[in-house]
């Protein structure tokens, strides 16, 4: 096997080769001075992220010990029943909207039988609710004071009631209370149109011309388009860096720039506040299922697939001609 190279990787596609696939090394190496051969080292080693590792069955000991430790943790500030186990935990808040209106943060706990939205300090239960009184949940896209979009859950309960939910990860968390209603009820709390609404219509690799202080530079990450909005995230954010919707996009088009891709016109997105640039190996494919996305009537289960993206460009940053840099 013959060792290749690829001009267009960077340091977060390695980053995501380990995390997602893992490396295996089987070494036998020998360091010789002058012909003569001085040290041996016999290397055996895999590297990958602890997921990974898991599926594969190793360090899994590990894993049950840390699940162990973190339960009997929680414990001692969060009462839990005795077959009660954490699936999952990220920072969190919820909604208080009565006679006094705020956000209080604290934890967001999910559990074999509860959603709890907890403070250790002082210990508090801010809100909580068990998992067979849920009726449904879903994304709810809301602004922040500075501009930015950002994703809350909403939980409507059985009684008729509803509350707003803050997490580190929303659409992890959707996810996961989704697939767990999903076993304990043997159905989805979603809606076979709302499952549809929100299936990948196309994703892929794409690079996002970010602009700093310093000047412009092009990230590479993954782009992802459904029916209800384009997002686009490198490996190394923690939340989509664009994310846009249909009824932001008000005009596509290309234009020829130097960018990482064999494709020599980039993508063009317009909104009201920015203006965001992209690149792709297939650009012409993106644009055509993006302008059709756009133009498209309002059910658009059949539409192609595209990417999603949040504004992140200030709207004065006009893309022209000339070469960034890319990593």
């Amino acid at each position: 096997m013959q060792p290749t190279r690829d001009p267009r990787a960077t340091l977060p596609d390695l980053i995501e080769v380990l995390l997602n696939k893992g490396v295996h090394l089987n070494l036998d190496l020998i360091i010789s001075v002058s012909d003569i051969p001085l040290i041996g080292i016999n290397l055996r080693a895999t590297i990958a992220g602890i997921e990974t590792m898991i599926e594969y069955g190793m360090m899994q000991q590990w894993d049950r010990d840390t699940r162990e430790w973190v339960q009997r943790a929680v414990r001692t500030h969060l009462p839990l029943a005795a077959d009660e186990e954490i699936l999952a935990k990220m920072a969190g808040g919820h909604y208080q909207d009565n006679f006094y209106r705020t956000w209080r943060p604290g934890s967001a706990y999910l559990t074999t039988q509860r959603l709890i939205i907890h403070r250790r300090d002082p210990a508090e239960t801010l809100w909580q609710t068990r998992l067979d009184a849920i009726a449904s949940v879903s994304p709810l896209r809301e602004s922040s004071i500075g501009g930015e979009e950002r994703t809350r859950i909403l939980v409507g309960l059985k009684d008729g009631s509803e509350a707003v939910l803050s997490a580190l990860e929303p659409d992890r968390l959707i996810s996961l209370i989704q697939a767990r209603l999903g076993r304990a009820d043997g159905a989805s709390s979603s809606t076979p149109e709302a499952t549809a609404e929100d299936r990948p219509l196309r994703e892929g690799r794409m690079w996002f011309l970010e602009t700093l202080s310093t000047g412009s530079t092009w990230r590479g990450g993954q782009a992802q388009l459904s029916n209800t909005e384009l997002t686009w995230r490198s490996p190394m954010d923690g939340r989509a860096r664009v994310r846009i919707s249909p009824e932001q996009l008000l005009d596509i088009r290309r234009e020829e720039r130097s960018n990482p891709t064999d494709e020599r016109r980039v993508l063009i997105l317009e909104t009201a506040d920015s203006t965001i640039t992209l690149a792709a190996d297939d650009a012409g494919a993106w644009f055509a299922g993006l302008d059709d996305w756009r133009t498209g009537p309002g059910d658009r289960r059949s539409a192609p697939l595209e990417t999603t993206m949040s504004p992140g460009r200030n709207p004065d940053d006009r893309v022209g001609e000339g070469a960034a840099p890319w990593r």
